[in-house]
């Protein structure tokens, strides 16, 4: 693994570990990654405390789903000598600026996130989940802010966490730093503050549907194409998408969830106009014959992720390589931040050093 040159504005991103990736992840956040390493410094976390929110009692699967959620990335296409894998338990910086920043936000702001709300919602949690869920959301604010990074690649839906951290950095600096409260948010590091504050970086695809068409794509819900599955396997869950039309014949609305997978995955932008204007004029273009040139797209796409993804299941020991080079060099960085908000915030009395053995 190469260190990527200190002198690249830096990312922060990163995942949940809750099994394999699919296409939602690939659209919506792995394919800007695989954009962004070479031209930036590129940190991808796996939030492997963050998936004990409510799996605690699961920690040899979530302690699997770690390693396998590397190897899809992988198998996507990110280069480990260009970015860093980084295990979150393994940064002791995470988790000492997420208790530093729970006492810089008050615990209904928390709450008020609307992130949090749609997913105790969307879990079934009603009032009974852990003290550590809601705290996980200040965790993510001190994952970006412990890398110091400029921007984080996200889905649309992960937008209102991103203004949390926003808040967090700036009331850090304002308190700590002596930034003024009226400077602009890109001039806070020139002003002497410990932390850039840093800019969403929605990728294309914000959100993608799930085949059912109700909900966003979701290992959870059943409603997700993954990069294992086989052809005949997409083409069968393509061909479950409902549009509610009858007949080639019958004009159609294109805004549904089976034109959301045509301009997504269908290259060919005269093709996709093509495909539009026939359906809205009911030319005797059928839902069939759109949900096939989609499954073969999306078939297209996959197959050398497939492939890729053979090679990096023949051992676990080259992903833990990956993933201890890609975390010692987050610790580096995250050491040296820490240090410095540490110094600021009068927390800090001695020197110290983190290593691997």
């Amino acid at each position: 693994m190469s260190n990527p040159s200190n002198t690249r504005p830096r990312i922060l991103t990163g995942d949940t570990p809750t099994g394999q990736l699919h296409l939602g992840h690939y659209v919506g956040s792995v394919r800007r990654r695989i954009e962004l390493q070479d031209t930036y410094e590129c940190f991808f976390l796996i939030a492997n405390m963050h998936a004990f929110t409510t799996r605690a009692n699961e920690p040899e699967s979530v302690h699997n789903d770690v390693i396998e959620i590397v190897r899809d990335q992988l198998a996507m296409g990110v280069d480990p000598n260009k970015a860093s894998f980084v295990i979150q338990t393994e940064v002791p910086a995470i988790s000492e600026l997420t208790y530093l920043f729970a006492m810089l936000l008050p615990f209904n702001r928390v709450m008020r996130n609307p992130t949090l709300k749609e997913e105790i919602k969307v879990k079934g949690l009603g009032d009974n989940y852990s003290f550590g869920f809601p705290l996980y959301v200040v965790g993510q604010t001190a994952d970006i802010l412990a890398f110091a990074a400029h921007s984080v690649p996200v889905g649309e839906d992960q937008v209102p966490h991103l203004e949390l951290t926003r808040e967090v950095a700036r009331r850090f600096n304002q308190m700590y730093c002596n930034v003024s409260d009226q400077a602009d948010d890109k001039d806070h590091v020139e002003l002497g503050g410990v932390f850039p504050i840093p800019v969403a970086d929605v990728g294309k695809v914000g959100k993608l549907m799930g085949y059912d068409g109700k909900q966003k794509m979701s290992k959870s819900l059943g409603n997700a194409i993954f990069i294992t599955d086989t052809e005949e396997q997409v083409k069968k869950k393509v061909g479950k998408i409902f549009t509610g039309r009858q007949s080639p014949t019958e004009p159609g609305d294109p805004d549904n969830v089976l034109f959301h997978y045509v301009e997504c995955f269908i290259n060919d932008a005269d093709r996709v106009a093509e495909l539009k204007d026939r359906y809205k004029r009911g030319d005797n273009i059928g839902d069939g014959h759109i949900k096939q040139e989609v499954a073969d797209a999306i078939n297209e796409l996959l197959e050398p992720m497939r492939k890729r993804r053979v090679e990096y299941e023949k051992d676990d020991a080259t992903i833990l390589d990956i993933l201890k080079a890609g975390s010692a060099h987050a610790i580096e960085v995250t050491e040296e931040v820490l240090a410095r908000a540490k110094e600021a915030a009068k927390l800090g009395f001695f020197e110290r050093e983190v290593r691997y053995r």
